[in-house]
């Protein structure tokens, strides 16, 4: 009974842990536990401590379990399930929201990994940016519609902005957008711009092509030369190229670490999760942010 129930004395295995949270081990659940307790205390739920309340909430993220196995699998209903997972991820969101941060340029500079010190742009690098959908529900307003469908994709889906300093940490986030909003759209609105100083260098792929936001700060854009047009590139833009493409890719090993982590970011996005809204703000961009946030926590996927 002891090695099949899911209580506190029965995750002793970091492995067991990984598996259900996505957590490397039981000392960075008990960290999040520890800050997060007082809260969780409030969610008056029979049968259920805090250590499965926030366990409940990590295996809907990790495993993307139907509410109703969740419900089975702690005896309680599915309705209370849910109930707790809303619940613990608004916490973990406020309790934690520091996690994702934009750094010093003192504290990037220290960090600067070997890939980026082989290249010409050192420790200038402020931020890589690239975008990631996610499916969701066909909705049933037409403008809705509209706004969500997504031709790259060929569906509905929600965009969202990713920003991460060049040793791998989640720096920025975006709200939602609907998926028919291009990149450069996106980039505009979501506010990343603001955390720009003078002579930072930004690396992202060709379809940002955001020469003039960046320089209104003073700062560079670097993206891969546009090929379209042309039969060859000059050697210069080559091996641009190739620099660029060398570190800008960590971006996209962070975002396939974050899907494959916390499989809900993989799923369909159920309508009822944007209209569940807590301060104007709807519940999945909660989710979103709450699965970087543990990202940080793990270890950086660039040596």
């Amino acid at each position: 009974m002891k090695r099949v129930s899911l209580d506190s004395d029965s995750f002793e295995d970091d492995a067991k842990m990984l598996f259900h949270s996505g957590l490397p081990n039981v000392q960075v659940f008990n960290f999040i536990l520890k800050y997060i307790e007082p809260a969780l205390s409030k969610i008056r739920v029979a049968h259920l401590s805090n250590f499965q309340k926030l366990l409940i909430c990590l295996m809907k993220l990790r495993l993307n379990s139907p509410f109703k196995n969740l419900g089975y699998r702690f005896g309680i209903s599915p309705r209370t399930a849910s109930v707790v997972y809303k619940k613990v991820i608004i916490v973990l969101e406020y309790t934690f929201r520091h996690f994702v941060y934009w750094p010093d340029r003192e504290s990037m500079r220290i960090l600067t990994p070997k890939c980026f010190l082989r290249s010409s742009f050192t420790n200038r690098v402020a931020v890589i940016i690239d975008c990631f959908e996610i499916g969701m529900e066909c909705p049933s307003s037409l403008k809705t519609k509209i706004k969500t469908f997504s031709h790259y994709k060929h569906k509905n889906t929600l965009k969202y902005l990713l920003g991460m300093t060049h040793h791998g940490h989640i720096s920025f986030i975006s709200e939602a957008f609907g998926g028919r909003t291009s990149d450069i759209n996106l980039t505009q609105e979501c506010g990343i711009m603001e955390n720009l100083v003078p002579g930072d260098i930004v690396l992202a792929d060709r379809g940002f092509n955001v020469y003039e936001l960046v320089a209104a700060k003073q700062a560079v854009l670097n993206i891969p030369d546009f090929t379209r047009g042309k039969k060859q590139l000059h050697p210069r833009q080559v091996e641009n190229t190739r620099k660029i493409a060398t570190v800008r890719i960590h971006v996209e090993r962070v975002i396939g670490l974050v899907r494959n982590k916390f499989r809900i970011m993989g799923g369909v996005v159920p309508i009822s999760l944007l209209r569940s809204k807590y301060k104007n703000k709807n519940l999945m961009d909660y989710i979103v942010r709450v699965c970087c946030i543990l990202c940080n926590m793990t270890e950086s996927i660039v040596n």
